[in-house]
C-alpha cells in the first residue's frame, strides 16, 4: 500500500516490512529508504510522475536487511532529488518542528521519519546537500562519507550526478552513524580527543542569518574548549562547477522521459533538467575543470588542518514555498542560499557530518569535514564531541 501521512514522510509502506536477519549486529533496528533506492518487489517513483530508468537492486539496502536491519518503507523526496526543500508532486514533506516550514531535501521523508522517531535510522542521498539540509533543518545527524566508499555504494540507486552523488545514512545520535559505519565497513570509530586539533573554521558572516552563525560560534567555542586551536579560512562559491556537472548529468539521466509529452515533471525540476541538457560540451568540460582546481585548494587546507568547522544551512528552515532568504549580503535565491554551504563537500567527495543544533524551537546545523577516507576520523571527532556535551 502506499504510505501517506501529515508529514509527507513514507512513499511506500508494504503490508509487511522486510525483515532483517536475526542475530546479525544490527538486529533490532528499523530503517527507511529514500525512494530513489531500488527495492525488489517494491515500487521505485521517487517522488515523480515522469517515468525512471530501471535498476538493479540495492547492494546496501541488501547488506543491511542480511546484518538484521528491518526495512519498514520508502520515503518521499524532493522531486527525483533535484531540489533541497523536499518540494515534490506527489507529496510533499513538512518540517516536524513546524508543519508550517520545509524539511529540506532533497533527503526529506528521510529526515522526518527518524526526527519522529518512526526509524532508528533513514538511508538517503546526497548529491549537493541532500543528507546534510534535511539533518540540519530537521534536527538529526546527516553523515556523508567520501564519495565512492565501498560501504556506502551508490549502485542500485537512481542517479542525478555520477559524479556527485553520495549514499548515507540519518540517524539522531553520531554514535548510531559511527556504528553503521563500522559494521558496514570494518573500519573502528572511537570518539577522538579534540585536543591539540587543528581547525579551519569557514564562517561566511554574510551567508548567514544571526541563528546559523550563533550555532557555528557556539561549536567553535566548544571545540576551543576542548583544546582544538582554530584558524578562520576561507571557502569560494562553487556553484560555478557544481550546477553545469549536475543539471547536465541529471539531464542525460533522464533524457527520454524529456522525450514523452507531457513529461511527468513538475514545471520546475523540468525547467532544471532542460537547462541542464541545453549546456554545451564546453560548459560542462570548463566546470570539471574549475572542479579540478576547487580540489586543489581544498587539499592545501587539509595540508594544514585536521578538519574543517562549517555552517550547514544559512538559517532556519523557511516557510513552505518561500524562495528567498534574507541574509546579510540582501536577498538571496534560497537554492544559492543553501547549496553554496554543502556543495564543495559534495562536489569534491570528502566525508562530511551534519550535527544539528538548536534554533529557537528550529534548528540550524553545522558540518565537521575530514579529507578524502578519513571517515573513521570525523565521525570518531563528532563521537567525542557527543559524549563531551552530554557529559560536561
Amino acid at each position: 500500500m502506499s504510505g501517506g501521512n501529515d508529514w509527507g514522510a513514507w512513499a511506500y509502506l508494504p503490508d509487511e516490512p522486510l525483515a532483517g536477519a536475526a542475530g546479525g549486529p544490527l538486529s533490532g533496528l528499523t530503517f527507511s529508504a529514500k525512494d530513489l533506492f531500488e527495492v525488489e518487489g517494491w515500487p521505485l517513483r521517487a517522488s515523480t510522475h515522469a517515468a525512471l530508468p530501471s535498476l538493479p537492486p540495492s547492494p546496501l539496502v541488501s547488506r543491511l536487511l542480511e546484518l538484521g536491519a528491518t526495512l519498514l518503507g520508502k520515503t518521499h523526496l524532493h522531486e527525483i532529488a533535484l531540489g533541497i526543500s523536499g518540494a515534490n508532486p506527489v507529496t510533499p514533506g513538512h518540517n516536524p518542528l513546524d508543519s508550517s516550514r520545509m524539511p529540506g531535501g532533497s533527503s526529506s521523508g528521510a529526515a522526518i521519519t527518524v526526527a519522529r522517531g518512526e526509524v532508528d535510522f533513514a538511508l538517503g542521498t546526497d548529491t549537493g546537500g541532500s543528507l546534510r539540509v534535511p539533518a540540519a533543518w530537521c534536527g538529526v545527524v546527516g553523515f556523508k562519507p567520501t564519495k565512492g566508499h565501498p560501504a556506502w555504494p551508490t549502485l542500485g540507486v537512481l542517479p542525478l550526478s555520477l559524479t556527485c552523488d553520495h549514499t548515507g545514512p540519518l540517524t539522531r545520535d553520531v554514535a548510531l552513524a559511527a556504528r553503521l559505519h563500522t559494521v558496514l565497513s570494518g573500519e573502528s570509530v572511537k570518539a577522538q580527543s579534540w585536543a591539540g586539533k587543528k581547525v579551519g573554521l569557514w564562517r561566511p558572516i554574510d551567508w548567514l542569518q544571526a541563528g546559523a552563525l550563533a550555532a557555528l560560534d557556539e561549536t567553535a567555542a566548544q571545540l576551543k574548549t576542548l583544546g582544538a586551536q582554530l584558524s578562520e579560512i576561507e571557502l569560494p562559491d562553487m556553484l560555478d562547477a557544481y550546477s553545469p556537472i549536475v543539471q547536465s548529468e541529471a539531464a542525460a539521466i533522464h533524457a527520454s522521459a524529456l522525450k514523452d509529452s507531457p513529461t511527468g515533471f513538475s514545471a520546475g525540476t523540468e525547467a532544471l533538467l532542460r537547462l541542464g541538457a541545453a549546456r554545451t560540451a564546453e560548459d560542462v568540460q570548463a566546470a570539471f575543470a574549475q572542479r579540478q582546481i576547487y580540489r586543489d585548494q581544498l587539499a592545501t587546507l587539509f595540508d594544514t588542518f585536521d578538519v574543517l568547522l562549517a555552517p550547514a544551512v544559512p538559517s532556519a528552515a523557511p516557510l513552505i514555498g518561500q524562495d528567498h532568504l534574507t541574509l546579510p549580503e540582501g536577498q538571496t535565491p534560497l537554492r544559492v542560499a543553501v547549496l553554496r554551504l554543502t556543495v564543495p563537500f559534495s562536489l569534491l567527495g570528502v566525508p562530511t557530518l551534519a550535527l544539528p543544533c538548536p534554533a529557537g524551537g528550529l534548528s540550524v546545523g553545522v558540518q565537521l569535514v575530514t579529507a578524502w577516507q578519513q571517515d573513521a576520523e570525523v565521525l570518531g571527532l563528532a563521537l567525542g564531541l557527543e559524549k563531551q556535551l552530554a557529559n560536561p
